[in-house]
Formats: C-alpha cells, structure tokens, sequence
C-alpha cells in the first residue's frame, strides 16, 4: 500500500506544476495551489503512517524521511494558504507582475515536489538531480521580483549553489567507485540501502575523499560557514513564502542528504571522521551567525542568519552521533523548520504593511497591527527556544548530550545560543514593543532615512486571521507538539528515525 501511494505523492505536486503552468495569476491559481497542496498532505499523511516497505533500487522509505515527507507537506500547505493573501497584495500593489507572477505557483509545486523526490529516492544520483531542480526552482522565485537586488541575490544563489551541488556531484561519482569493486556496476551501486549493507567493505580513501567533497556540496545547500554566501541575501530578497520554503525544507533536506553519507563513514576506518568535521562547521556557523545577528538592520536579513544559526545547532548534533543527540538534532531541524516558516510568514505582512523592512522603522506592532504583533511575539520566543515550543527541548537534549561527552564544548554551545538569543530578543524587543519614530517617547526631529521596500498594502482583520494566522497557528501549534510530544507518538518516531542517524 505505501508504494502504491508513492506515485501518487510525487505525482500530486507534478500535476499540479502542469495544471498551473498554464493559468494566469489572477483565475485561482492561488486557491488552486492550496488544493494541490492540501492532497499532497492528506497522501502524505496516509503515506508515513503506513508500514515500512522494503527498498527498491530508486525507492527507500524508513522512519527518517518519512519525518521529512511529513514536514514538507505541512509546511508546504501552510505556506500555500499564506501565499493566497501575500500574493494577491504583491500583485496588485504592482510590486509582482507579469511573468513572474503567473510562473509563482507551478514553481512552489516542483519545488515541493524535488523536495520529497530527494528524501525517498534511494539513489544517489536522483538525490542529486532532486536537489539541483529544488535549487532551479527557487533560483526564478527568489528573482520574481525582478528589482535589480533580487536578480544579484538569484544570480548569487545560482552560482554559489552550483559550485556546491558540482562538488556534491564529484563526491557521488566517487562512492560509485568505491562501491563498484563490492556491488558491481549499475544501480546498485547507486543505492542507499545497499551501501548500507556493504559500508564497511567500501574503499576508505574514496569514500573519505568523497565525504570532503559532499560536505562542501550539501554543506552550501544547508547554508554552514563559510559557505552561506547565498542565503541571507536570497532569503532577504525572495517573496515571503519563498524565504518560508527556503528556510523551513531546503536546509532541512539538504542535511538528510548529508546525514545518509555520513552513515556509510561509520564503519569505515578513514582518515577523516565525518562527526567532528560536522560538529567544528556546526559551531562555526552557530557563532558567526549569533554574533552577525547584531549588525543586521533588515528583518528578512535577520531571519536569515538565524536559519546560519539553527541549521549550525542541528548540524553540531547529529555530527555529535548517538541516540540523544540524534534525537535532539532531529527535533531541532523539524521545530526550526515550522517556526521559521511562520516567522517569514509573519515578516511577509510585516513588510507589506509598513512598506519598509529596516527594523528602526517596524517598531511596537502590537500596539500598532496588534494581530500581527503578537503573532509576531509567539513565533520570536518559540524561535528563542522558551517553553513549550519544540526548540526548548531540543536544546535542552542537546545540551545533556554533549555534557556526557565533552562538558566543554557544552558551555560553547550554551554561550553560542545565549549570544544568539539576546539578538533575537533584541529584535523582538525594538519589533513588538519599542515606540515608533514620531509618537511619544521619540525625539521627533531624529529623522530616519529608510529604503523602501514599496507602497504600503492594507491588510484587513478577516483577511490576517484567514491567511496569516491560521497557517501561523497551525505551525506554531505543531512546534507546541513537539515540543510536548517526547512522551507521545511523536517522541516514538523521533526516536526511531534517530536509531537510523544515530551512530
């Protein structure tokens, strides 16, 4: 039954390119895109609830991806809803028009659809051409606002992740060579499941030598110092729920990817041990981002390293290996994943109806779009990692993993947080509840220059509770979840998915 519905998964979001691909902007496509998006989640939930099936030589579904497919496809429809009232404003303020505009919604549906052919494909060479689509896709997104910053952000994007996904594709032609001796040609040296099987007959030096050449290639797709060039500036300049895609699956599958290669390095006696490279450019990338956090003036920016950040904190665990960090990796990337995508969502509205996106000017929302403000204020505390949202326990894991281990590389990380933490609080702090320019409090003669981003977009109250706080709520609900559910289901699968991460 699993594999039967299989096809139709990937084929829901394939249809749905198709269909949408040759309707204008403004005939419900939008609603259209939710629809499809909505039956990729209703599949998708009978799909990972299913019994394990056996692997295929293109096919392998474990307890993993199965968390992964399930992301994707929340995310995925919770970020279609947002972008029926997002778009429609970006349309018709004229600040998204044309081509662009008609190509939005069949690119969201490849985009979902690369991103689940990557995390079930058993081989290693469908992983890759998964990922480069989900970066094509993306690529023409990123650039649909065609100002002169979004097209250098695209073009930045493109060439950078390029590079990388090249690298990625060097080191997988060498663990076919590596495989080939033990495998024989052909597919099966391709597959995941069988070179599980085989790891420790796999050549050392090769597969060392492709573990190098992997990391630099899916390290750039996670965004890890020092190869996150592309991210801040295409997560700043994308449409909203673009950033919202990006930040909350892409990363996420492009770590997955990295992780299955690092199982096969376990049994391998090499040269080079893949967790401590994972865990040195996890900490890396969690200290250059929390300490770059205080010098950025644009929300979308911020947001931005912060994925640098978190993506860095979830690297770091599963580099660490072992049940409890495993488990605490995982629940980190899935927490991050639904809290940032709310974040972008709730930056997208912010934006539209300012008209600017530096923080000096968005100041005391809750006063101000009270609805968007404590929206605001939720999403920021759950990304904080406070009680009860899933980062709070995932860190908190983590932090009890590592002190068995290595108590000093514990107090780095607490402080990494803690560094990263105060610029958030910070930002919330200024967003939600500091005193506009020119109301009382403020020096009225401090004038700010502000770029501006556009003409500011009404919101009405019907409108935000429909299209931002409902997918907002149901995101933030799922970090709640999480965040409560070590006990429950949630926490059984957690724990098994670990079991595949884990050693």
């Amino acid at each position: 039954m699993t594999l039967i519905l299989l096809p139709i998964l990937l084929g829901i979001p394939a249809l749905g390119a198709l269909i949408l691909g040759f309707l204008p902007a403004r005939t419900g496509a939008a609603w259209m895109n939710v629809a499809f998006s909505a039956a990729t989640l209703a599949v998708a939930g009978v799909f990972v609830s299913g019994p394990l099936p056996p692997p295929t030589l293109f096919v392998l579904v474990d307890d993993l991806n199965r968390l992964m497919i399930a992301l994707i496809a929340f995310v995925g429809f919770t970020t279609s809803l947002f972008s029926v009232g997002y778009l429609q404003r970006e349309i018709d303020s004229g600040h998204l028009k044309g081509f662009p505009a008609r190509l939005y919604h069949p690119l969201f549906q490849i985009f979902v659809g690369m991103m689940l052919l990557a995390v079930v494909s058993n081989n290693l060479g469908v992983l890759w051409v998964a990922m480069e689509g989900g970066t094509l896709a993306t690529v023409f997104l990123v650039a649909s606002a065609q100002t002169d910053q979004a097209i250098r952000a695209a073009w930045k994007y493109l060439m950078l992740c390029s590079v990388g996904i090249a690298l990625a594709l060097l080191g997988t032609t060498l663990i076919y060579f590596a495989a080939q001796p033990v495998l024989g040609e052909g597919l099966n040296a391709m597959a995941w499941s069988g070179l599980q099987e085989v790891a420790a007959d796999l050549n050392p030096a090769l597969m060392g030598m492709a573990f190098v050449f992997l990391l630099v290639g899916y390290g750039t797709k996670i965004g890890l110092v020092p190869l996150h060039a592309w991210l801040p500036d295409a997560h700043g300049e994308g449409p909203a729920p673009v950033s919202a895609m990006l930040s909350g699956l892409f990363l996420g599958v492009g770590l997955v990817a990295l992780l299955r290669i690092k199982t096969l390095m376990g049994p391998l006696v090499s040269p080079l041990i893949p967790g401590p490279a994972m865990m040195a450019l996890g900490l890396v990338s969690l200290a250059f981002s929390g300490f770059m956090l205080y010098r950025r003036r644009y929300y979308k920016f911020g947001l931005a390293y912060s994925s640098i950040e978190h993506m860095g904190i979830a690297t770091f665990a599963l580099g660490l290996g072992g049940p409890l960090a495993a488990f605490a990796g995982l629940l980190h990337l899935l927490a991050h994943g639904l809290i940032k995508a709310s974040l972008f969502s709730i930056g997208g509205v912010v934006v539209q109806i300012k008209g600017v996106q530096d923080m000096k000017a968005l100041r005391d929302l809750t006063t101000t779009h009270p609805m968007v403000g404590w929206a605001l204020v939720a999403g920021f505390l759950a990304l904080m990692g406070l009680p009860p949202f899933g980062l709070f326990l995932s860190e908190l894991l983590l932090l009890v993993a590592v002190v068995t281990v290595q108590p000093w590389l514990a107090v780095v990380l607490a402080l990494g947080i803690l560094v990263a933490t105060g610029a958030l609080l910070l930002f919330l702090q200024r967003m939600a509840f500091g005193k506009e320019p020119g109301l009382p409090g403020l020096d009225a003669g401090a004038a700010i220059e502000l770029p501006a981003v556009g003409k500011p977009v009404e919101w009405s109250k019907a409108s935000l509770c429909v299209f931002l706080m409902i997918p907002v709520g149901l995101n933030l609900a799922a970090a709640v979840a999480l965040g409560l559910g070590l006990l429950g289901p949630v926490g059984d699968w957690l724990v098994r998915a670990a079991k595949v991460v884990g050693s």
